[in-house]
């Protein structure tokens, strides 16, 4: 059956490594991350990878770093990022899919907890109908206020955001497909017509089983994957550790911030 509309996710669903990882590994590599904000950034996702942390108040928390600064030098900072990293990282089963899907006339649209930014260069690449994403808060002067945009585009926030595009669209969900890796996603999951789960997370696999949804494998392998997300935790359990050894040490002092605009020029988040 040829759906409606076939909604997909970004991370671990079209590519095979996480944008946001790559992201704060380049920015920390090429100076533009203080080492206060990347001790920062790493204690609340550390929090949020060992489950202390919803993923949700984790990006607000990030989205705070970036207070001030310019949205196009962001906006082409990262358009260079995914021309020289994202590319690379698609999951060539998924890219057969979308292609596939355009063939046959199927409105294909992203929906990810990424940013517009980085969205937008997916859509535009790939050819896709839409790209639904988070969304950053911009003043008059064009510079981030620090502040997402609501609905955020996470958890019961993309059933808001495939709502809207819907019914402007004329389209029913109930005849649409989503794709996804991840147990968050699951109230999309559940308010799609068919739901597919790609190379998906432990939860979501237990889930998909009980429910009898498709299972597919673009490339990572669900094997790989729980293995990767153990290390994951792992490596987030000793930053989180590390830092709160830092600020005890420290008297319990928050991690300084960038203290000048040139700081905050060179950090970001997509």
């Amino acid at each position: 059956m040829t759906p409606a509309a076939a909604f997909f996710d970004l991370d671990g669903t079209l590519t095979l490594e996480n944008t946001g990882r790559l992201w704060f590994r380049r920015e920390r590599a090429e100076g533009r991350l203080a080492l206060g904000q990347a001790m920062e950034a790493a204690f609340w996702m550390g929090l949020y990878g060992v489950g202390l942390m919803r993923a949700d108040t984790a990006l607000s928390r990030a989205v705070a770093t970036i207070q001030g600064v310019d949205e196009a030098a962001l906006g082409a900072r990262i358009a260079r990022f995914y021309e020289e990293e994202v590319v690379s990282v698609y999951a060539p089963g998924g890219l057969d899919v979308v292609r596939d899907l355009q063939q046959r006339g199927v409105p294909v649209v992203l929906l990810t907890a990424a940013s517009t930014y980085l969205a937008g260069c997916v859509k535009e690449d790939l050819g896709l109908t839409d790209a639904l994403a988070l969304e950053f808060a911009v003043d008059a002067e064009g510079r981030f206020t620090g502040s997402l945009v609501e609905p955020v585009c996470y958890g019961a926030g993309k059933v808001a955001h495939a709502e809207r595009w819907a019914e402007a669209n004329g389209v029913d969900l109930a005849d649409c497909t989503f794709y996804t890796d991840s147990i968050t996603d699951l109230p999309m999951l559940e308010r799609v017509g068919t739901a597919i789960a790609v190379h998906p997370d432990a939860r979501l696999t237990r889930v998909a089983r009980k429910r009898g949804w498709e299972i597919l494998d673009w490339g990572g392998g669900v094997e790989e994957d729980t293995a990767r997300m153990t290390r994951l935790r792992r490596l987030a359990s000793s930053a989180v550790r590390r830092l709160s050894e830092a600020r005890a040490r420290v008297g319990d002092d928050p991690v300084d911030g960038p203290d000048n605009e040139s700081d905050r020029e060179r950090s970001g988040a997509i």
